[in-house]
């Protein structure tokens, strides 16, 4: 079983109901991917993801390159066997972490030489080393090489930093050698419209298996965000995967759906339940608050998630003032419950032609317009 994309149902406005076939399984589109950056998804195990609903997560080849090592992890049989994951698995490049070292790395012509945020070893990452690192991870589907350029930076920088980006593309496709794992290439463009529409017409140019929209959710506001994806998917190909990279407030999830996108990735869900922060169908809930203190009800009466279904809110409020794992561990199961929950209440929608319809009640649900929704940071 090799890797396909069928477009099941397509909304006249937008909106995609898909397929992705791996591997490893499946991936009903639009889908939301857990982060699991060390080759774990924190504090919950590869059954409990199944169990919320999980299809696919995400390994992040820059950390697990440095440790345990990539060659290790190749001895296990890649990333499914070391994690015990039987799913679909994506991996990134490592191109935006090395972006977060601003102060470690110098970038070149061949790459990025940088030193290691663990002890300081010299590493030089190119696109190349990167894919042969990807291919040792074993992931389903694996990225080119790039570069994340900050915000703000310049429309020169940009452009030069797209370039680069492009021909890294180009080496990092040239390199693959695994006939079993997909490769997609990475649109970026900075905050350019001109350039993110430029940049996605000379990747698909290019020819990857799916395309993915990069270098968004870097402290530029939603509204921008969400113009910079309204410039690149319409010269993105109907008939492959796009994915927006590490961008996840639920209601990014819902506007980027209704603009076509299929894939998703972040940390929100899984970061802000070991900070005490819940998704529910009526908006966030933050447990430590003292209204907690004595509350008989779960986080959200209409969830089916193990959480919900066994414990209150003052238990669960108890844990985290407590500074007890096993409420960092609940609160995970609920929010990445929550969070799949979301994604199939998409997918039904687009089925059903009533994706508006669901948009509009997710706003009246969570008790906010769409304008706010999207203003409001984390």
């Amino acid at each position: 079983m090799g890797f396909s994309f069928e477009l099941i149902k397509k909304d006249s406005a937008g909106p995609r109901r898909g397929r992705i076939t791996t591997p490893h399984g499946t991936m009903e589109t639009p889908v939301f991917m857990p982060v699991g950056t060390k080759a774990t998804v924190k504090t919950v195990t590869p059954e409990e993801l199944v169990e919320c609903g999980v299809e696919t997560i995400l390994g992040n080849t820059y950390h697990l390159m440095l440790r345990p090592g990539h060659e290790l992890i190749k001895e296990f049989g890649g990333l499914h066997g070391f994690m015990n994951w039987k799913g679909p698995i994506l991996t990134d490049s490592g191109g935006y972490q090395v972006f977060s070292l601003a102060n470690l790395r110098k970038i070149t012509e061949d790459g990025v030489k940088f030193q290691s945020h663990i002890d300081g070893s010299a590493w030089n990452l190119t696109p190349e080393f990167s894919i042969e690192v990807q291919e040792a991870l074993g992931a389903d589907i694996i990225m080119v090489f790039d570069e994340c350029p900050p915000h703000p930076s310049t429309e020169k920088y940009t452009k030069d930093s797209m370039e680069l980006t492009l021909r890294w593309g180009k080496r990092s496709k040239d390199a693959k050698k695994r006939k079993d794992q997909a490769l997609f290439g990475i649109v970026q463009g900075g905050m350019y419209r001109e350039l993110r529409a430029e940049s996605a017409r000379r990747t698909v140019e290019l020819g990857f298996d799916g395309y993915a929209i990069g270098g968004l959710s870097v402290g530029e506001s939603k509204e921008l965000m969400v113009e910079m994806v309204e410039a690149a998917v319409p010269y993105l190909p109907e008939g492959k995967p796009r994915y927006l990279m590490g961008v996840g407030m639920p209601v990014d999830l819902v506007e980027s759906v209704a603009r076509g996108i299929d894939i998703f990735d972040c940390v929100i869900p899984t970061r802000c339940a070991r900070n005490g922060t819940l998704f529910t169908s009526s908006g966030k809930l933050v447990i430590k608050n003292s209204q907690h203190k004595s509350d008989h009800r779960p986080i959200d009466e209409g969830c089916g998630c193990y959480t919900c279904k066994n414990y209150s809110r003052a238990y669960l409020r108890h844990l985290f003032i407590a500074g007890e794992i096993l409420g960092l561990r609940l609160n995970t199961i609920h929010n990445l419950h929550y969070y799949m929950t979301l994604m199939a209440q998409m997918r039904r929608a687009i089925e059903e032609d009533g994706f508006q319809e669901f948009r509009a009640g997710f706003y009246e649900q969570t008790g906010a317009s769409k304008l706010e929704q999207i203003s409001r940071s984390i």
